[in-house]
């Protein structure tokens, strides 16, 4: 059994709602799996220096960009679902006049076709990839109780990804591990040689049995040719007197207690598995881009450069599967 360096990251001090205050424009918050922004941002610092690239292939609402571009990084994203590409294109505007220095562009499409989607000039330039698959449906969505609605019991929001068939929130696990195969190989072609990638995921039950995504994922990762040198622990839940301090959704306290009044010793998960991947340093067949480095720190980025040529920061490429 390989085993890997382990840290735990300290990423939930506050909870989700107060991370994200202003930084992200209103309706950010229907996203059903949005990324904790301290994920985000240790994965950012601990992974990059100022000036690099990052990419999240299924950005949705942009929380990997809005926290690259803040942190002085510059920051790309593809989203199939044409509700969270505006989202992240507006969060990013938003990041823009708040003054981030970081510069950002979200193109719509399947990231199964990353490299069709997004200008050859970045491909092997990405210094880091930040992604996260789908998860099921019960660790997501938001509720409203009676004493909101005047009705009886409670009403679920904001659970679905799409109405989308097509969207990959919607397919059974086999195919779910397929596809995000096939997005992390086209995520290693944009990756520079050693280059890193952070995939955050969790476990879920359905009908009472444990789905061990993380460990599938990591396979897939695998398959895809990233090398594993990490997994860590990045915290949902608060520390305070040395204790965890648990912010469960209103679902997740329902799963748990309906599965120990059926005899299982479930807990509520308070973290996201954290895999951290690398590129080989071998460049792929075709090259890869070098990007150029002034001796004299003075020399404009060609990152933003490149960037700032992108006239359309929300690219309506959607490709034909």
């Amino acid at each position: 059994m390989n085993t890997y360096p382990l840290s735990v990251w300290n990423t939930a001090p506050t909870s989700a709602p107060a991370q994200r205050a202003d930084r992200y424009v209103p309706g950010s918050a229907a996203h059903p799996a949005k990324m904790l922004p301290a994920i985000a941002a240790h994965a950012i610092t601990t992974y990059t220096k100022p000036g690099d690239l990052v990419l999240d292939p299924m950005c949705g609402i942009g929380t990997t960009l809005v926290e690259a571009v803040h942190l002085g990084r510059h920051a790309l994203g593809t989203e199939y679902e044409p509700e969270w590409a505006e989202l992240a294109d507006q969060n990013l505007r938003h990041a823009d006049a708040q003054g981030a220095p970081g510069t950002g562009a979200v193109y719509r499409g399947d990231a199964r076709r990353l490299t069709t989607l997004i200008p050859g000039a970045f491909q092997g330039l990405v210094d880091l990839v930040i992604t996260s698959p789908p998860y099921g449906a019960s660790v997501h969505g938001q509720v409203r109780s009676s004493r909101e609605t005047g009705e009886r019991g409670v009403i679920k929001k904001d659970y679905r990804y799409s109405r989308d068939p097509a969207n990959l929130a919607h397919v059974g696990l086999e195919t779910l591990l397929e596809a995000f195969t096939e997005i992390l190989i086209q995520c290693r072609h944009m990756l520079r040689p050693g280059g890193h990638a952070v995939i955050t995921t969790r476990p879920w039950r359905d009908r009472g049995e444990l789905i061990d995504l993380p460990s599938a994922v990591l396979a897939a990762a695998e398959a895809a040719g990233l090398i594993p040198v990490e997994r860590c622990v990045a915290l949902l839940a608060g520390i305070r007197d040395g204790r965890l301090i648990p912010r469960p959704s209103f679902f997740q306290m329902k799963n748990v207690r309906d599965a120990r009044r059926a005899g299982l010793p479930v807990a509520v998960i308070v973290h996201e598995d954290t895999l951290i991947l690398r590129r080989d340093q071998a460049p792929d067949r075709c090259g890869v881009r070098i990007r150029p480095v002034s001796p004299d720190g003075r020399t404009p980025c060609p990152t933003r450069q490149a960037l700032s040529r992108c006239t359309h920061r929300s690219a309506d490429r959607r490709s034909e599967r």
